[in-house]
C-alpha cells in the first residue's frame, strides 16, 4: 500500500524575502523608531522630565531624514546626550542605512552575501555589483574626510573667536561639521548661524561642505578619480556639475536682488556680508537648512524662488533632497526635444532612455502630488496662509529644514504629517513605491496604440 503524499506537502515553501528598497525603508524606520525612543527619555532634555511623542519623533524623523525643521529649540530643549543622538541620527541618515550596515558587515564578517551586496548598491546607487564594498568604503571614507577637515576649519572661530573654548569648541565645530555635509541643517544656537551672517571664515566653509555633500556620492567617487579628465565624466556627473553651478549663481543673484533693500534681512547688513548672505542662502536652498537671517521676514518673492530652488535639490544618491537636478534636467531636455520635435531626447552626445523619461515624470508627479495635499492639508490643520504653509511643506519634502516660523507652532497631527512627508522625501518616491510593491509585474501581452489628443 502506498502512501499518497498531499500536493501542498510537497510543494517547496516560499520564504518571503524583502527587497532592497523594502529594506532601506525599513532599516530608516527602524532608526527614526530607536530616536524617536532615545529623545523621549528623561536624560535627553534639559528639564529631566521627557520629551513628548510627537516632539521626539518628529526631531527623530528631521534628524534620520537629515532635514533640520524643529518644533523644539535645539539649544535649549535637547540636553548633551539628546544633542548626541541627534548627531548620531543624522550621520546614519546621511550615509544611508544600507551602507553603514555594510560597514558594519565588513568590519565585523569581512565578507559580504550577494542580498547584502545588492542593498548596499541600492542605497549607493551603485552601477554595477563588482565593487560594493570598495564604494561602500569610498563612500565612508570620503564623508569622514570632508567632516574632518571642515571640523579642523571651523574649530578656531568656534574655539578661539567665539569663546567657547577647547571642548566646547571642539564639540560645536563636531556638531556643526556632520550637520553641514549631511545637509542636515540642525544647529546648536537657537539663532541657527545668524551670528556669523556677516562671517565668511564659518559661512563659507559651512557653504562649502553643503555643496559637496549635495552633489552626490556618485559624481564625488568619479571626480576622485578623474578630476583633471572631464571628458570621460558620465552624464550624471555632467547633469549635476552644471545644475549646481547654474542653481547656485542663479539662486544667489535672485535672493540677494530681491532681499537687498529689505531691512529685516539683506539690508540691515554692509554691501559685502549681502552678497554673503544671499549667497549663503542660495547654498542652503540645496536642502541644507541652516539660516543666517530670519527667513519668516523675507519677501513673498523670495520665497517662492526658494520653493523652486528647494524643490529640485540637489544631485542623486546623496545627502541632498529635493526631486534632484539630474531628474530637473532630464524633464527639461524632453521639453526641448519635443519642442524640436525631435525622435529621441539626446544629452551631452548621448541618447536618453526612455525608462528614464517614465522615472522623472512618475518622480515629479508624485513629488507635486505629496506637496500639494499636504500643503491643502497644513493650511486646514493650521489656519495659515498657502505662502507659508507651501514654503514649510516643500522644505520638508525637499529635507531642506527652512522654515518661515510656521513649525514651531504645528499642533501635533500637523507634525506627524510633516514627519510621514520629511520620510517620503528622504526616500524618495520611487524607493517607497518599489518597497510597497511584492514583486515586479510582467505584462504578457501589448495592447494596441491610441494617441489621445494633448494641450
Amino acid at each position: 500500500m502506498t502512501t499518497r503524499v498531499a500536493a501542498s506537502d510537497s510543494r517547496p515553501r516560499r520564504r518571503f524575502r524583502s527587497s532592497p528598497a523594502q529594506t532601506i525603508v525599513l532599516g530608516f524606520g527602524l532608526a527614526d523608531l530607536v530616536g524617536t525612543v532615545l529623545l523621549m527619555l528623561p536624560v535627553a532634555t534639559r528639564s529631566g522630565e521627557g520629551s513628548s511623542f510627537v516632539h521626539a519623533l518628529f526631531t527623530s524623523t528631521s534628524a534620520v531624514c537629515v532635514t533640520g525643521l524643529v518644533v523644539v529649540d535645539t539649544e535649549t530643549y535637547w540636553s548633551p546626550f539628546g544633542h548626541v543622538v541627534i548627531l548620531a541620527l543624522i550621520q546614519i541618515g546621511g550615509l544611508g542605512i544600507m551602507v553603514f550596515a555594510s560597514l558594519v558587515g565588513v568590519l565585523l564578517a569581512r565578507r559580504f552575501s550577494v542580498r547584502s551586496r545588492l542593498r548596499a548598491a541600492a542605497e549607493a546607487k551603485a552601477l554595477t555589483l563588482d565593487d560594493v564594498r570598495g564604494v561602500v568604503r569610498r563612500i565612508v571614507v570620503t564623508s569622514l574626510i570632508i567632516e574632518a577637515v571642515l571640523f579642523a576649519v571651523l574649530f578656531p572661530s568656534f574655539a578661539f573667536r567665539y569663546g567657547h573654548g577647547w571642548g566646547e569648541g571642539a564639540w560645536f565645530a563636531l556638531f556643526h561639521s556632520v550637520s553641514a555635509f549631511n545637509n542636515a541643517g540642525f544647529a546648536l544656537y537657537s539663532d541657527s548661524l545668524v551670528r556669523f551672517a556677516a562671517d565668511p571664515w564659518v559661512c563659507l566653509p559651512i557653504c562649502a561642505a553643503i555643496i559637496l555633500g549635495g552633489l552626490g556620492f556618485p559624481v564625488l567617487l568619479q571626480l576622485r578619480r578623474e578630476i583633471g579628465r572631464p571628458l570621460r565624466w558620465s552624464m550624471n556627473t555632467r547633469l549635476v556639475l552644471f545644475g549646481s553651478l547654474i542653481l547656485l549663481v542663479g539662486g544667489a543673484v535672485y535672493i540677494t536682488a530681491l532681499e537687498w533693500t529689505n531691512p529685516r534681512t539683506l539690508g540691515a547688513h554692509d554691501p559685502a556680508a549681502r552678497v554673503l548672505i544671499g549667497f549663503f542662502h542660495s547654498v542652503q536652498t540645496r536642502t541644507a537648512g541652516f539660516n543666517s537671517v530670519d527667513i519668516g521676514e523675507m519677501r513673498d518673492e523670495t520665497w517662492f524662488g526658494m520653493d523652486v530652488l528647494m524643490f529640485i535639490g540637489g544631485g542623486p544618491a546623496g545627502t541632498a533632497g529635493g526631486i534632484k537636478i539630474t531628474t530637473f534636467a532630464v524633464l527639461l531636455f524632453i521639453l526641448v526635444a519635443e519642442l524640436r520635435g525631435a525622435g529621441a531626447v539626446n544629452i551631452f552626445g548621448k541618447r536618453l532612455s526612455r525608462a528614464v523619461h517614465r522615472q522623472a515624470i512618475a518622480v515629479v508627479l508624485i513629488a507635486v502630488g505629496a506637496v500639494v495635499a499636504s500643503t491643502l492639508a497644513l493650511m486646514i490643520l493650521t489656519g495659515e496662509s498657502l505662502d507659508r504653509t507651501l514654503f514649510e511643506c516643500v522644505s520638508a519634502f525637499a529635507t531642506v529644514g527652512l522654515s518661515t516660523g510656521v513649525t514651531g507652532d504645528l499642533p501635533d497631527a500637523a507634525e506627524i504629517l510633516l514627519s510621514v512627508l520629511m520620510f517620503l522625501g528622504r526616500l524618495g518616491p520611487l524607493t517607497i513605491g518599489t518597497a510597497l510593491a511584492l514583486r515586479e509585474r510582467r505584462d504578457l501581452f501589448d495592447l494596441p496604440k491610441e494617441r489621445p489628443a494633448i494641450g
